[in-house]
């Protein structure tokens, strides 16, 4: 936990971008009865029966100090899906970066693994000397600012909402994105390492005595 922490509160290095990263699944569902226009003042109507679409892959990766988020939506949740976002986003969409350093889970498809069993091996190389993974700790996903993106992808996007198919479900979560992106949103962690002390001192009472 404290090494999450540390690094939040840690200052920018020049050349090296920070990211926070997490994966959402998405089901994908549509009206099996047109649903009645909205009127003034009120939502739309929809019935409470609907179709089953299929599940996607929403993969977010979030840049703490510039407030900007890049996303892709995808089919599956596999380790080919996680080497090829990384991929793009490092040695494309990030290429000026002399290195990056990612805060994500401890998912099994989450490891420099992935990329050697879906990428080149030059490519796979790359990425390992370029990339810093940082995990949070089991049962520690609060501590990761992508699930705040996510909460507020869903509450400004995506929650009561029927998406019907992978197609809508980029061109809306892209959008917010860009929308986000364009304002520069950033989320500001306050909670520190000496706060967690303070919080959790009963924890760290029983580690020390052990």
């Amino acid at each position: 936990m404290e090494t999450v922490l540390d690094f939040y509160n840690a200052p920018a290095e020049e050349g090296v971008v920070r990211l926070t990263f997490d994966e959402r699944p998405c089901q994908l569902l549509a009206d099996t009865v047109e649903a009645l226009p909205p009127q003034k003042g009120k939502r739309k109507k929809v019935d409470h029966e609907y179709k089953r679409c299929g599940v996607s892959n929403i993969l977010l990766a979030y840049d703490m100090d510039r407030g900007q988020r890049y996303l892709e939506t995808r089919k599956q949740r596999t380790k080919a899906d996680f080497a090829h976002f990384w991929a793009h986003l490092a040695l494309v969409v990030l290429a000026f970066a002399r290195r990056i350093d990612v805060v994500l889970d401890n998912l099994n498809t989450h490891n420099y693994g992935s990329f050697y069993e879906h990428l080149p091996l030059e490519v796979a190389e790359q990425l390992r000397k370029k990339i810093r993974f940082i995990y949070t700790p089991k049962h520690g996903s609060w501590l990761n600012l992508t699930e705040i993106e996510f909460a507020a992808l869903a509450g400004q996007c995506l929650d009561g909402r029927r998406i019907p198919s992978l197609e809508e479900l980029d061109n809306e979560a892209q959008a917010w994105a860009a929308a986000r992106n364009v304002k520069g949103t950033k989320i500001y962690w306050s909670f520190t390492t000496a706060k967690a002390r303070e919080k959790f001192h009963r924890h760290y009472d029983k580690l020390l005595k052990d």
